[in-house]
């Protein structure tokens, strides 16, 4: 493996290259075996979102909850909606996350755009669709995490189908969206 010798300019770090794919995907096959191995679950993030927001109705509005089937199955009552495994997972996704970013040298603050678009108006499409991509998430019952590759891995054929479509949509999409990027 070879150190680039470009600098991260917030810590002064060398950037290293990336992990070769073949590599990184054996890595989450292993850590997806061993989650399911002693845990019972897999991977996934976007049940944890929903168990946030729980929290927070919850904190503000508890009779709200109360009235409401979806939050009550996470908050009701004396139920603490952090009181699940999926809050670990995705509070370590985000400190592993920054980690890596940091060991390696990427940690930086930067906006990913195309020429013929302003830094707010990539901000806002990407707020929009991450905000149409977690409704379908908690639709389709998992993000693509845990339906790519938990559902995947198990061989459940609803993932199966989430997961083409996901790519499928997106390919379709970006038909539209290109000239943000040119």
């Amino acid at each position: 493996m070879t150190i680039n010798v470009k600098k991260n300019q917030i810590f002064n770090r060398p950037k290293k290259d990336y992990v070769n794919p073949y590599f990184g995907g054996i890595i989450l096959g292993l850590v997806l075996f061993t989650s399911i191995f002693l845990s019972g679950n897999g991977l996934g993030a976007s049940g944890a979102i929903s168990r946030i927001d729980a929290g927070i109705v919850d904190a503000i509005a508890p009779e709200h909850v109360d009235n409401n089937s979806y939050l009550l199955k996470m908050a009701g009552g004396d139920k603490n909606p952090f009181d699940d495994w999926i809050i670990p997972v995705f509070l370590g996704s985000i400190l592993g996350g920054f980690t890596s970013g940091f060991l390696n040298g990427r940690f930086k603050f930067e906006t990913n755009r195309g020429p013929r678009i302003t830094d707010q108006t990539r901000w806002l499409m990407a707020f929009i669709g991450g905000t149409i991509f977690v409704y379908g998430a908690r639709m389709a019952r998992g993000c693509t995490s845990g339906q790519a590759l938990t559902g995947g891995a198990t061989l459940s054929a609803g993932s199966w189908v989430i997961t083409l479509s996901i790519f499928a949509s997106a390919y379709a999409l970006a038909y539209f969206v290109r000239k943000l990027w040119n």
